[in-house]
């Protein structure tokens, strides 16, 4: 309970900024001024451990592959393309070994076991519209709805693992935004050949 409290208010404020939320919604009120932060709210810590920074993203990475498994389980049972089908299950399994990787690294940190982005419609996350809407496809709907929600998907997540490379600190951590970079990369390619 007390690590929930120490990085909640910081994964609520980079949820707020990563743009969490219903885009209709109206921006926060400005917070007054206080004091500089306390240290259990600072964004930094020595190498080896897990600073707020690094444990946002590991939340906010872990509820997005969450919610890519959740889309691309329904789409070999929504086409016909075996293109299409062979790449969702291969984005499949690749999302699985990253999720297990990611699970594993938050479990060391310390982190909340809740997921405080539950139910969350994100920046890149297919919403429940999105997947709802891919339950009913089939043909070429399958294909618009999957690689237009993919896309978005891939597109913030390297710009999430970009801001964990920049401001995590935690070694390990760093090094799998760095590969979660490069892999997305390769799937936007990959997506992009279809």
């Amino acid at each position: 309970m007390r690590a929930f409290r120490r990085t909640a208010p910081f994964a609520m404020a980079l949820a707020l900024v990563l743009g969490c939320g219903d885009p209709g919604d109206p921006a926060p009120p400005a917070a007054p001024a206080s004091p500089a932060p306390t240290p259990a709210l600072a964004t930094t810590a020595p190498p080896g451990v897990f600073s707020v920074t690094d444990t946002a993203w590991l939340q906010l990475a872990i509820a997005m592959d969450e919610r890519a498994l959740t889309m691309l389980d329904l789409v070999p049972a929504r086409t016909q393309d075996p293109a299409l089908e062979e790449l969702a299950r291969r984005l499949a399994a690749e999302h699985r070994e990253e999720l297990a990787r990611l699970e594993a690294l938050h479990a060391r940190s310390g982190g909340p076991t809740t997921n405080p982005h539950e139910g969350h419609d994100m920046p890149g996350m297919a919403t429940g519209e999105t997947i709802k809407a891919l339950r009913a496809a089939t043909g070429t709907d399958t294909a618009y709805i999957f690689t237009t929600a993919m896309r978005a998907h891939i597109d913030q997540s390297i710009l999430l693992a970009q801001g964990e490379q920049r401001s995590g600190t935690e070694p390990e951590a760093k090094a799998l935004a760095a590969e979660i970079e490069r892999s997305r990369t390769d799937q936007r390619g990959r997506l992009d050949a279809l």
